[in-house]
């Protein structure tokens, strides 16, 4: 069987961890989760970056560093997962779907504006499948009208526009390490800020409210209740696991991008005969081969590709069900304008398998299989 996901591992994720344990420093903001931290830092360009224990978390987080309150207003797509719509939710903004690019998957920036209400706080763009969105409109559009920006990174990491790492552009990012990642730490994430102040602000929201972050700086004398908050940091063991794969970030990025470009090579030939759609990289944006895509022909046509797959021992998944006609989607948001392609996009797109450690020989069986099914 070929799997759909393996997640990453190096071979010094236990050597990494036992130091971990051997430090007696096994609970949040350990020596390794400063090393992500500064990690994050360097390779992004970011003012901070702080560890989390999920990607949901790092959203969650930067809803409330957004200020958002209930009744107000956040834009974003409906082509995205769960997390990235419940974290606003949480504070009881009231959701604003637009439909997605027919290219790039990613929120249509030309929407966004129409969209914008005098109740808006919040852009939430989405970087599907580590490929941004078109940030400059988007940035200008938060400039003119006061709104923040928070980015959904989430598979993001090492992939850039312009230049500029996904992430580092708005007013927040946030990554996910969850084991579906390109870089994994089982569950985990973090949250880029670009306004010290707000950095300041977040060290002590995720620490349940206290100051104590500035009590082990030596910046006061002792700690306490400063601020609401809630726990946000991970165990430093999970950050030990994720180090590992950092130190080799450059490896991973560049085998998976060389698995994509073999599904690209092999499945060309079906995208020229008008069978499938392959992804479409704009070229302003550098991605990091998060995943590997095809659109079939209709919902039924990839109902019947996934089981002809599954019967070879190849394992594809469809991916998110539209938030916006949701149970949960219908009760907090509502879609502005016409939902062109974010449902049919849902219906026919099919990921394959993609992981650090795909072989050219598992690539051939899957492009043979899915070629067969085609003839």
């Amino acid at each position: 069987m070929i799997d759909f996901n393996v997640p990453p591992f190096t071979g010094r994720e236990t050597e990494y961890i036992k130091q971990a344990i051997d430090n007696r420093k096994i609970c949040g903001d350990g020596a390794f989760t400063k090393k992500c931290n500064k990690w994050i830092e360097e390779n992004t360009g970011t003012t901070r970056a702080l560890l989390t224990t999920s990607c949901t978390q790092a959203l969650e987080l930067a809803a409330i560093l957004s200020d958002i309150e209930p009744g107000d207003e956040v834009i974003l797509p409906s082509y995205t997962f769960v997390s990235t719509a419940n974290a606003f939710v949480m504070r009881g903004a009231k959701l604003v779907f637009v439909d997605i690019r027919p290219d790039t998957k990613n929120i249509d920036e030309k929407l966004i504006e129409d969209a914008v209400t005098p109740k808006t706080k919040v852009i939430v763009p989405v970087h599907y499948a580590g490929v941004g969105c078109e940030m400059d409109s988007i940035m200008d559009i938060a400039r003119r009208h006061g709104l923040t920006v928070v980015e959904d990174a989430a598979q993001g990491v090492m992939a850039s526009y312009k230049g500029k790492a996904l992430g580092s552009i708005g007013d927040y990012g946030c990554f996910s390490f969850h084991e579906t990642k390109n870089y994994s730490m089982g569950e985990g994430g973090a949250i880029l800020i670009r306004d010290e102040k707000k950095a300041e602000e977040a060290e002590v929201i995720r620490e349940k409210g206290t100051d104590r972050s500035r009590f082990l700086r030596g910046q006061v004398d002792k700690y306490s209740w400063v601020s609401m908050g809630s726990s946000y940091l991970p165990s430093d063991m999970n950050a030990a696991y994720l180090m590992a794969q950092l130190e080799e970030a450059e490896i991973i990025n560049e085998a998976r991008l060389g698995s994509w470009e073999m599904y690209r090579e092999r499945l060309q030939v079906l995208e020229d005969r008008g069978i499938l759609e392959l992804p479409v990289i704009p070229e302003e944006c550098s991605h990091n081969a998060h995943m590997f895509y095809i659109m079939t022909g209709s919902l039924e046509e990839r109902t019947r590709l996934i089981q002809f797959l599954k019967q070879r021992d190849v394992q594809a998944v469809f991916h998110y069900v539209p938030l916006h006609s949701s149970k949960a989607g219908v009760k907090y948001g509502r879609f502005h304008g016409e939902d062109k392609y974010t449902t049919d996009i849902a219906d026919r797109l099919l990921r394959l398998p993609m992981y650090y450690g795909l072989t050219e020989e598992d690539i051939d069986k899957v492009c043979g299989s899915i070629r067969d099914f085609y003839e």
